[in-house]
């Protein structure tokens, strides 16, 4: 059974996907009566699992007749993708920010779920098991070589 984060991030995913302009305006209070739940799961769900990382832009207005805005970022062209992971990448990256990545490429179709398994897998922490910076540098040079190898399928 799904939890009820899982079920408040499918349920805003498909009204991204619905939408025209590729932006959703909700209000917190009123999604929170729809799922059942407090207002802060709302945040919770948003601040987690809808960051930039992520390929998600959040906007939000507080005060009567506040929203939180949603909108989806989408990654550039294939053309262009080895461009947009050297400039993600660089010469060294964050497991947070080569998660993001992995995840955006993923929600965007461009690997398989089984492919992103992987490339976590592959640049995880503890699988480079080496002290910060040159951990970060690594996981930089593992990632970029496995994306620019998968992306030219």
């Amino acid at each position: 059974m799904r939890n009820i984060s899982d079920l408040i991030e499918q349920y805003l995913k498909h009204m991204l996907q619905d939408s025209p302009e590729g932006a959703v305006e909700i209000q917190r209070n009123e999604l929170a009566d729809r799922f059942s739940c407090v207002p802060s799961q709302i945040n919770y769900v948003i601040s987690t699992r809808f960051t930039l990382e992520k390929g998600y832009i959040v906007e939000s207005k507080r005060g009567g007749g506040g929203y939180i805005r949603i909108q989806r970022v989408d990654l550039p062209a294939l053309i262009t993708i080895q461009s947009h992971i050297h400039d993600t990448i660089g010469n060294c990256v964050e497991q947070s920010a080569a998660e993001g990545l992995i995840y955006q490429l993923e929600e965007a179709g461009l690997v398989t779920k089984r492919e992103g398994n992987l490339l976590r897998a592959a640049v995880d922490r503890e699988t480079i098991a080496v002290k910060l910076p040159q951990r970060d540098e690594i996981r930089a040079r593992i990632l970029r070589a496995m994306l620019i190898s998968l992306l030219a399928k």
